[in-house]
C-alpha cells in the first residue's frame, strides 16, 4: 500500500505518478483506505481538518505524488440572472450554513449544492431555475481559511474547501 502523507497544495496536470478520484465526503477525510485511478491501493495518513481539493497533490513516504481529483457525484447548479439576483441566491443558501459551490460558465453564474428538497425550493422561490445533474462537487472554503485549507472556526457545517466552482 502506498501511505500518502504530505499535502503540496494544487499541483500542475503531469507533475504525478497517479490520479485518486473521490466524492466531496471522502476528501473531508485525513485517514483513509482507497484504491487509485490505476489499481494502485492507497492509505491516506493526513491531518485532520482540511479538506482534500480537486487538483490537490499528496506525496507518499516513498515520495511519489498522486493527485486528487473531485468525482462527480449528484449535485443541484441553480442558475439566476447576473448581479443582485445571483448575490441574494447565494446569500440566502449560504445562510442555511451549507457547504456552495459559485461559478460561472457561458451559461452565466451559478450556485452549487448537494439535492436538498428544503435548499431547492428556497432557490426556486428566489426565482432561480434548477438542473438537477452529476458534477463534480467543489465548495468555496470559506472566509476563516487560509492557504485554501480549513482552519479555526470548526463547526462541521463550515469546513469549506477550494478550488473550481465555488460557493458560500
Amino acid at each position: 500500500m502506498l501511505k500518502l502523507i504530505e499535502r503540496l497544495g494544487a499541483i500542475e496536470h503531469g507533475q504525478e505518478m497517479d490520479t485518486l478520484t473521490l466524492p466531496f465526503e471522502s476528501r473531508t477525510r485525513g485517514r483513509l483506505k482507497a484504491t487509485s485511478d490505476a489499481g494502485r491501493e492507497l492509505g491516506l495518513f493526513l491531518e485532520r481538518g482540511p479538506v482534500l481539493r480537486d487538483r490537490e497533490g499528496l506525496r507518499a513516504e516513498s515520495g511519489e505524488i498522486v493527485r486528487v481529483q473531485a468525482a462527480d457525484e449528484p449535485v443541484v447548479t441553480a442558475r439566476t440572472e447576473a448581479g443582485l439576483p445571483l448575490a441574494r441566491l447565494a446569500y440566502h443558501l449560504g445562510n442555511r450554513h451549507v457547504q456552495l459551490a459559485l461559478g460561472d460558465d457561458a451559461l452565466g453564474g451559478w450556485v452549487r449544492f448537494p439535492p436538498d428538497h428544503v435548499l431547492e425550493a428556497l432557490a426556486e422561490r428566489l426565482g432561480a431555475r434548477l438542473e438537477h445533474h452529476e458534477a463534480p462537487f467543489d465548495p468555496e472554503p470559506g472566509a476563516y481559511s487560509h492557504t485554501g485549507h480549513a482552519h479555526g472556526h470548526h463547526h462541521h457545517d463550515h469546513s469549506h474547501a477550494d478550488g473550481s466552482p465555488h460557493a458560500h
